[in-house]
């Protein structure tokens, strides 16, 4: 058994307070959508914390408030996905060598390796338990999540931390907007399904969750399975891919109460999703989730973070509903997220009763 205990997310909405949906959606008209941060010396000491990047702040602070909402001190094992690492320090070593050739400054050389996040996590902990680092672009949380719930069932561990976490620049969003992955001019999150124009809304955020082995009383949901598919040259079969992961967890498409997909504003790569949701769960209530966090590489630990506030509250808010139907039960929710057609994951949550 999966189950999660605790939760901290850091987005671009107000996620702060563990426990609950926000009540209030932040609006925004942007290029992209940028994390509301907490105060960092609530949970990071002031002499430490002014040498550290801010994915790294992000990271440190979700993971303790992920630790403070379990009730717990310290975890079995720290496991991290990341699709980019600190693109802020990158650009600040790129940018230093550009300008001339001197002694640069190592610190945000260190800071910008991709296990930076988890080992910085661990130091602050003092934790020395098993610890590592995915980097798979959009499949990195998934990941992380996999060797979670492996690391539950062999019994190496009984409670994991697992996160997903990336940032977004400026620069970088120019940069990566050339390719077409972004919208060309600022748009509103609220109506972003009225921008029929290609590219997505991009985001960031940092989420952390404590998963383990048994249930206690504050246990949000049961993460139940995790599965990502990859389509090289045709070679993802969208409906044999869904039917088996239905019946390896003894469901069928009724059962699912819920459908959360990661529609993000793309004109191109969103018919994807309602063609998914037409051709399976033509009767499921359909929800979604990047209009308020945005695209990012693991964004979907936004939508896990969703999914087990909803199970928890047993409520779904109306600003998720894409198709106007409330669930009459919550129990079983399918997360579904693609990313320009080429990589695939499901994650099925559960009530945890």
């Amino acid at each position: 058994m999966n189950f999660i205990d605790g939760i901290g997310m850091i987005s671009p909405q107000q996620t702060l307070i563990p426990g609950r949906f926000p009540d209030d959606v932040v609006e925004y008209t942007a290029d992209f959508l940028k994390c509301i941060e907490p105060v960092y010396k609530t949970y990071i000491d002031p002499i430490p914390l002014r040498r550290m990047s801010r994915l790294i702040r992000m990271g440190i602070s979700s993971a303790r408030m992920c630790l403070a909402d379990a009730g717990i001190a310290m975890p079995d094992a720290i496991i991290t996905g990341t699709g980019l690492g600190s693109v802020e320090d990158t650009e600040k070593i790129l940018s230093d060598i550009s300008k001339e050739e001197k002694f640069l400054n190592p610190t945000p050389f260190i800071q910008s390796t991709y296990n930076t996040i988890s080992s910085q996590i661990a130091i602050h902990l003092k934790c020395h338990n098993y610890n590592t680092t995915y980097v798979h672009r959009t499949f990195s949380f998934e990941s992380g999540l996999i060797d979670g719930m492996l690391q539950l069932s062999e019994g190496s561990s009984t409670r994991v931390l697992v996160g997903g976490i990336d940032e977004m620049t400026l620069n970088h969003l120019n940069i990566t907007r050339r390719i077409g992955l972004w919208k060309r001019q600022p748009v509103n999150n609220l109506q972003l399904l009225n921008s029929k124009t290609p590219g997505a809304l991009a985001g960031e955020g940092a989420a952390f969750f404590l998963i383990s082995a048994d249930r206690s009383d504050h246990s949000y949901a049961r993460l139940r399975d995790v599965s990502t598919l990859i389509d090289i040259r045709g070679s993802y079969h969208r409906d044999q891919a869904i039917r088996n992961f239905l019946l390896q967890n003894q469901l069928q498409p009724e059962d699912i109460d819920l459908l959360i997909v990661g529609i993000s504003g793309d004109a191109v790569f969103d018919p994807v999703y309602h063609q998914f949701a037409s051709d399976f769960f033509p009767n499921t209530p359909l929800a979604w989730y990047k209009h308020l966090c945005g695209e990012y590489h693991t964004s979907t630990g936004f939508a896990l973070y969703t999914a087990a506030q909803i199970l928890k509250s047993q409520e779904c808010p109306e600003i998720l509903l894409l198709n106007h139907k409330a669930p009459s039960r919550l129990k079983n929710i399918l997360i579904y997220n693609q990313f320009r057609n080429i990589n695939h994951s499901f994650l099925l949550v559960s009530s945890p009763d």
